[in-house]
């Protein structure tokens, strides 16, 4: 028996006429196929640019948050910049991972069962739904003590996944600071989450009260006390996302543990 001959399939199909409807669904069904094809190498091969692209872009965007810090330079030239630590914490724990290796994607973390937790929605601020295990933080330390630490965090906004850097000062509950790295905010209104003029009026707030809880938000209108932030004209949804992401990773179920570590010298 003789073998199927492929080219001989398509030069009938091609003597179809025009308006043959086998055609043309014969046509539309290859044409997709090689479409997906194309799309899904492309995906396969620019991946790994794609990632290190991202990730330039979220060390920029840290590189940019350090250096736009109050008396940064000062503390960096006391301490050597080389003592700004990158590690990869246990967030059950506060204590060093050294089994993970960096850098560590949150996300992706969160998305295994086997690297994060559900989270009830009572403790769901952020709206993540899984909180991952691990995270990469950043801690400047002179003499032994913590001068400054960078938290990355990240949560739902209200179009999209929203992702920051929030630096805290050595009492771990002023900001030092705040870089939106990733957002896709409704354009003029919450996407001004991005702009410099909005994440500057960050520096110097308080993250907790005297009890202990964090009450750091995003209001409607102008802050009135060192626990607010001034809201964005039609953009309320998006500040409260801001605000719920701060709450979530800045207590017991976020960065908590870490925060107790360092405060106690044992991180």
């Amino acid at each position: 028996m003789a073998e199927p001959n492929p080219f001989a399939f398509w030069r009938r199909l091609l003597a179809l006429p025009a308006d043959s409807q086998g055609k043309t669904i014969a046509m539309a069904f290859a044409v997709s196929a090689v479409c997906a094809v194309l799309v899904s190498g492309a995906s396969v091969l620019l991946s790994p640019r794609i990632d290190a692209n991202l990730a330039a872009e979220r060390q920029a965007k840290l590189d940019e948050l350090i250096a736009s810090m109050p008396a940064l330079a000062d503390i960096l030239a006391e301490s050597q910049a080389d003592s700004m630590e990158t590690i990869v914490v246990a967030l059950d724990t506060g204590q060093p991972a050294p089994d993970v290796d960096g850098p560590v994607d949150m996300q992706a973390l969160a998305a295994d069962p086997a690297t994060s937790r559900e989270l009830t929605p009572e403790q769901d601020y952020a709206g993540i739904g899984r909180r991952p295990d691990y995270a990469q933080i950043n801690v400047l330390k002179s003499a032994g003590r913590t001068e400054l630490v960078i938290l990355p965090i990240y949560g739902a906004g209200y179009q999209s996944v929203i992702e920051a850097y929030l630096a805290l000062e050595g009492d771990l509950n002023t900001v030092a600071g705040l870089a939106i790295t990733s957002q896709g905010e409704t354009p003029g209104l919450g996407a001004k989450i991005s702009e410099p003029a909005w994440q500057a009026l960050w520096p110097g707030k308080q993250i907790a009260d005297d009890s202990g809880e964090v009450v750091l938000s995003v209001v409607r209108g102008k802050a009135k006390t060192e626990y607010e932030i001034d809201g964005i004209t039609g953009a309320t949804r998006t500040g409260n996302a801001i605000g719920g992401m701060v709450r979530f990773w800045m207590g017991p179920s976020g960065y908590g543990p870490v925060l107790d570590a360092l405060a106690d010298g044992a991180l």
